[in-house]
C-alpha cells in the first residue's frame, strides 16, 4: 500500500482512496474510506450510468431528441450537444465540438425524469445506488446531476467494480459507453486546455493520447473515468485490470495537476499486472 499512502503527502486536510481489481476485489485502501465528500463532476459517471439503465429499460433511446434542437441523448452524454458549460445556451451545432457541459447533464436529468415520471435523484437511487449497496451516496434534493453528488470511497469501489464487471447493465452497453463517441472531435478538457482529439464516451472521459492529463503517463489509452473540481477522481484501466477512486477535501488546482499522475503511475506499478514479475 505504499502507493496509496502518497495521499498523506498531498496538501489536503483529508483524503481517502482504494484500488479495485477487475474481479471486484478491493486490493488496497487508505484514509477515511467511510467519510462522505462532495463529488463535484464525479457525479456525472453515476448519472450517466442511470441514463444507461433507463436506456436498457426502454424509457429512453440514445438517439432520440433531447436537449437543444438537433441534439440527442447520445450528444448530451458525450458532451457534443452544443450547450455551454454552465448555461442552457447553444454555442455550437450538435456533434461538431466537444463542449464539456454541466447544462447538458442537467438536460439529461430532466429528460429521464420526464420519461420515467420519477425525479432524477430518486431514479439514480433506485437504478444504481440501491442495487449496488451505495447507501452513503446521494444526489440530494434538487441537486444537479452534473455536480451535486456526495459519496465515500467505500461506496465508490462498488461502482468501480461494476464498471469492470457489470451486473446492472449488459456488458455490451458498458463497452459502448467506454468507446469513443464522435471520433476526432476537438474540445477543451477543463483544467488541461485544448485537446485534439478530446475523446469521450457516454458520460465517461477516455484518456486516449491526451497530454497533459490527470491520469498517469503509464495509463493505457483505454483508461476511462472522471475527475471533479472538488479534488476527486475515479478511473478504470482495463489493460491493467484495475480501478481506483480518490476523494479529497481540497478543490482541484496545480497541486492536483502535479500529484494525481504521479499517484496513478505509482498505483499501476504496485498493483498492475507487471507488479509481481520483478
Amino acid at each position: 500500500m505504499q502507493s496509496l499512502a502518497l495521499i498523506d503527502n498531498w496538501p489536503v486536510t483529508a483524503a481517502a482512496t482504494a484500488v479495485v481489481r477487475a474481479d471486484g476485489t478491493v486490493t488496497g485502501a487508505h484514509g477515511p474510506v467511510e467519510r462522505r465528500f462532495p463529488l463535484a463532476s464525479v457525479t456525472k459517471p453515476l448519472a450517466a450510468y442511470a441514463v444507461l439503465v433507463a436506456y436498457e429499460e426502454g424509457a429512453v433511446d440514445l438517439d432520440e431528441p433531447a436537449g437543444p434542437e438537433g441534439s440527442t441523448v447520445r450528444h448530451l452524454l458525450a458532451h457534443t450537444s452544443g450547450l455551454a458549460f454552465d448555461e442552457h445556451r447553444v454555442t455550437a451545432p450538435p456533434g461538431t465540438r466537444r463542449l464539456y457541459s454541466n447544462a447538458g447533464f442537467e438536460a439529461l436529468g430532466a429528460h429521464v425524469a420526464e420519461a420515467t415520471d420519477i425525479p432524477f435523484a430518486e431514479y439514480l437511487r433506485q437504478a444504481v445506488l440501491e442495487p449496488l449497496g451505495m447507501a452513503g451516496t446521494a444526489l440530494e434534493g434538487d441537486g444537479s446531476p452534473a455536480k451535486d453528488g456526495v459519496s465515500c470511497v467505500a461506496d465508490l469501489v462498488r461502482f468501480v467494480a461494476e464498471l469492470q464487471a457489470p451486473r446492472l447493465l449488459d456488458a455490451r452497453t458498458v463497452a459502448a459507453a467506454m468507446s469513443v463517441q464522435y471520433p476526432g472531435t476537438k474540445g477543451v478538457l477543463p483544467g488541461y486546455g485544448h485537446q485534439s482529439p478530446n475523446d469521450w464516451g457516454l458520460g465517461f472521459e477516455i484518456r486516449g493520447h491526451k497530454e497533459p492529463h490527470w491520469t498517469g503517463r503509464s495509463s493505457s489509452p483505454g483508461t476511462f473515468g472522471h475527475f471533479g473540481q472538488s479534488g476527486t477522481f475515479l478511473w478504470v484501466d482495463p489493460e491493467a485490470g484495475l480501478g481506483c477512486a480518490v476523494l479529497t477535501d481540497r478543490a482541484f488546482g496545480p497541486w492536483a495537476v502535479q500529484s494525481w499522475p504521479e499517484f496513478t503511475d505509482a498505483v499501476l506499478r504496485e498493483y498492475g499486472p507487471a507488479a509481481g514479475q520483478a
